[in-house]
């Protein structure tokens, strides 16, 4: 497969970052403010090693960094209607009727205790418990690219009961302890209420083994795939099945050889992702003509790596659909890996609540900036990882 070198950064996307910028400018409540926030969006696209306070200055020509640290802090504008603006923009430019909605977690590294929302707590980043922050973030994938369309930082519950750590990194009142899903939901609500063209929904076992958040897509008539445990149990029903109970990894256990198929869930960096995978219908929806299935992935050669996905989707849905939305699903890890590299996602300055949810709202902004100018000039936007 050829592989697709990442975009240089203001060079290739420089028309396309002033249109963007020009649209963000009624966000804020003063020319100065906007200028020093397009300042920052440039520097996050360009080519400075660090994006920090000095390093963004400096590149943008400024003699200290105040006035860029000010964009995250105190300038005026607000950050939840910028972030509107940038799945405005992604819908706009990269939407398609058979996109898909993915929802994952990643992994800020943090040293010390003051900055919002660190604890020591799992870290897919790390690959372990480690001192950091954990931002949930929604992922959308076009058939012409992919980005990142909003985020949310996890209060930890003790971080959320604590008045004193609350004021000092300045957690707004109306902001409680809400579960990763419950802010994975609340993200997905957002973006199908503001009309974002999305086929399915796609998560990890995280978020699939939460049944109000699938409860609350099969209210919305919202197709999903969604990881589960081996342990999880489904409910069985009438055609397709006895009324009872099945464990994801019984049933795997006991499919026999010839009802599993190879197909491709799409290409990957060393080319087309072959997998073994067994779809199960488990029982009929509420909606007339949906169901419910698990469906099984097995590695081709480690025939012990399984994987389980809970599926909801109109009951004619060819197999090769349903694969293809799990293989979409992986491209939220691709989405962060530009994020951080190409736009410094992760290497922000700031400890309060404002500030991590500007930057991180002008950094997927950047980085969309860069899938749309990729996708305006050929192939979607890809790592050559």
């Amino acid at each position: 497969m050829r592989e697709l070198a990442v975009p240089a950064g203001v060079d290739v996307a420089a028309g396309e970052i002033d249109e963007v910028s020009a649209r963000l400018r009624p966000r804020f409540g003063r020319a100065a403010g906007h200028r020093h926030a397009a300042a920052y969006l440039r520097g996050l696209l360009g080519s400075v090693e660090r994006k920090n306070g000095w390093q963004l200055a400096e590149q943008a020509g400024y003699h200290q960094p105040r006035s860029i640290q000010r964009v995250l802090d105190r300038s005026a504008w607000d950050e939840g209607t910028v972030r509107d603006d940038l799945r405005a923009y992604v819908a706009a430019e990269l939407g398609s009727p058979d996109g898909v909605l993915v929802v994952d977690e990643t992994g800020f590294l943090k040293k010390g205790a003051k900055s919002v929302g660190v604890k020591r707590q799992y870290s897919g980043t790390a690959g372990k418990l480690d001192n950091c922050q954990i931002g949930v973030f929604l992922g959308y994938a076009g058939a012409t690219g992919r980005a990142g369309i909003d985020r949310a930082l996890y209060l930890p519950r003790e971080w959320a009961e604590d008045d004193e750590r609350r004021a000092a990194a300045g957690v707004p009142a109306d902001v409680e302890f809400r579960t990763k899903p419950h802010l994975a939901l609340e993200m997905i609500e957002r973006a199908l209420d503001a009309g974002v063209a999305a086929k399915w929904v796609a998560g990890d076992a995280v978020y699939g083994s939460d049944g109000t958040l699938r409860r609350a897509l099969e209210a919305r008539d919202q197709a999903y795939v969604l990881a589960v445990k081996g342990s999880e149990q489904s409910t069985t029903w009438p055609p397709y099945g006895w009324p009872g109970h099945l464990t994801a990894s019984v049933v795997a256990a006991e499919t026999q050889a010839d009802q599993w198929r190879r197909l491709s869930c799409g290409e990957g960096a060393q080319g087309e992702r072959w997998y073994d995978w067994l779809w199960r219908p488990l029982r009929p929806a509420l909606r007339e003509g949906w169901l419910h299935a698990l469906l099984v992935r097995r590695h081709p050669e480690r025939t012990d790596e399984l994987a389980y996905y809970l599926v909801y989707c109109p009951a004619d849905t060819p197999l090769s659909e349903v694969v293809r939305a799990v293989g979409t699903r992986w491209t939220i890890e691709e989405v962060f890996e530009l994020a951080k590299g190409q736009v410094g996602l992760d290497q922000y300055e700031v400890r309060s609540w404002r500030g991590w949810h500007r930057h991180a709202t002008l950094a997927l902004l950047a980085l969309a900036v860069l899938a749309v100018s990729a996708a305006k000039k050929g192939p979607p936007l890809r790592t050559t990882a």
